[in-house]
């Protein structure tokens, strides 16, 4: 395995701790590949390098995962369900690592020392390293809102939740009851989903967005006056172009008999105050660049990374939320799993003659399953640019809503609500680098045939 790399910029190593790359490990050592991180990034890799890792695998490696969460890994997108109370929390679980991994729950790594190729946790601990993977993740934006914390403090008041974690989840199942007012800020992704899972457990819901529409960053406004409707229809009352401008808070007196602070409503940049027992920052995420800065490596808005996944120490990789990969950071399951599967492929196989990754053509789709399901699907480029040609096909009796943009003669993005039939042929011909046809006939039936998926 060479374990000098090239810069990102492709000019020579980009190791600058001043002491050059370090040797390979003999021949026949096993190569140590420590991975900081344990979320879904961590466990796809993990997964990919099971086999090299047990012995049976091209080229022998030891590998080990620092895992912030105490938590075995799990699937981050179905935290919803679970707070919903869909599925237990054993159910969104990640297969086991196997057992040739040695993974550590719940230890944090807070520095890298480059030049000795070794990590410190925040238990005192050291690990070395022979290829460091960074897979950080993200935290939760927490928007600049008045009152969210006490002067010199850091805490949240009571009440006040992120929604990123299964802790996170777990602390919102066992505040919210049937009645109890909660405010859900953001309206993204994130935010929709859980407004709908705090509405499925009785809660009197209220989401306030800052945009035009619901989710618009990912649909237009058709299809997010769609999702409003159903929102609607569920108890959720919506209110958009709404933004947060602070929390108002009443002194409180925790378990252990600490005096604290707890959430009594969410006010509005109007002034307008909203009554909250429970409120939601569902406002984002932004990726953790921390340990990677203070290390010295190259970092924009997430830690940038070349087609091998390497950071500008080529020794040191990033995959998942943290990653910034020729300027985009894209925050999506599916290309953490790609760059997981990419990096897998460089470590394990021989240099590749091919860039290992080249960037993700995300599809977003969310479904909001439980008595009245909704299915959302989003690719590509949903905003058409003057003189691009759009379909649309709507049918409010069904409630749904098909649109597509087509560029010269190529499909170019796309936007689905509900029936997502269509959206497995759409999503194909998307991707295939081949022109359309000439004449509408091909296309129009991709947007009506429900067997595509």
């Amino acid at each position: 395995m060479t374990l000098t790399g090239i810069s990102p910029t492709g000019r020579g190593p980009a190791d600058t701790t001043g002491t050059g790359p370090a040797p390979a490990p003999p021949a026949g050592a096993a190569v140590r590949v420590l991975v900081a991180g344990g979320g879904m990034a961590a466990a796809r890799l993990v997964h990919q390098l099971a086999a090299a890792a047990d012995g049976t695998g091209p080229r022998p490696l030891r590998v080990t995962v620092l895992a912030e969460e105490p938590h075995p890994p799990y699937n981050r997108v179905l935290l919803a369900e679970v707070l919903a109370g869909r599925y237990p929390p054993q159910v969104i679980a990640l297969p086991a690592p196997a057992a040739a991994v040695a993974w550590h729950g719940g230890v944090q790594v807070v520095r890298i020392d480059r030049g000795a190729r070794r990590v410190r946790c925040g238990d005192g601990r050291e690990f070395g390293y022979d290829v460091l993977v960074l897979a950080t993740g993200a935290n939760p934006v927490l928007p600049p809102l008045r009152g969210l914390f006490a002067p010199g403090g850091s805490e949240l008041p009571d009440g006040v939740h992120p929604f990123r974690t299964l802790d996170d989840c777990a602390a919102l199942a066992a505040a919210v009851r049937p009645g109890l007012p909660a405010v859900v800020v953001g309206g993204g992704l994130l935010g929709v989903s859980a407004a709908r899972a705090l509405a499925a457990c009785g809660a009197r819901v209220l989401l306030a967005h800052q945009g035009t529409h619901l989710m618009d960053h990912h649909l237009d406004a058709e299809a997010g006056a769609l999702l409003r409707d159903h929102l609607t229809g569920l108890g959720v009352e919506v209110h958009t172009e709404c933004r947060a401008r602070g929390v108002r808070t009443r002194p409180a007196t925790g378990p252990d008999g600490t005096a604290g602070r707890r959430v009594h409503a969410v006010e509005l940049a109007d002034g307008h105050l909203l009554d909250a027992g429970l409120a939601v920052l569902a406002c984002g995420v932004r990726p953790r660049t921390g340990l990677a800065r203070d290390a010295g490596l190259d970092v924009g808005t997430g830690i940038r990374v070349d087609d091998a996944l390497r950071t500008s120490d080529p020794r040191i990789h990033a995959v998942g939320d943290c990653a910034e990969h020729h300027g985009t950071v894209y925050g999506l399951a599916g290309a953490a799993q790609e760059q997981a599967d990419a990096l897998a492929r460089v470590l394990t196989g021989p240099r590749p003659t091919a860039p290992a990754y080249t960037g993700t053509r995300a599809l977003t789709r969310l479904t909001l399953s439980g008595r009245d399901v909704l299915d959302l699907a989003a690719f590509g480029e949903t905003a058409p640019r003057p003189g691009d040609d759009v379909v649309r096909l709507a049918d409010a009796t069904r409630g749904t809503y098909r649109k597509v943009v087509v560029r010269g003669d190529r499909l170019v993005g796309g936007v689905l609500v509900g029936a997502l039939g269509t959206v497995g042929a759409l999503a194909r011909a998307w991707e295939d680098v081949e022109a359309l046809p000439s004449d509408d006939g091909p296309l129009l039936h991709l947007l009506t045939n429900d067997g595509g998926s």
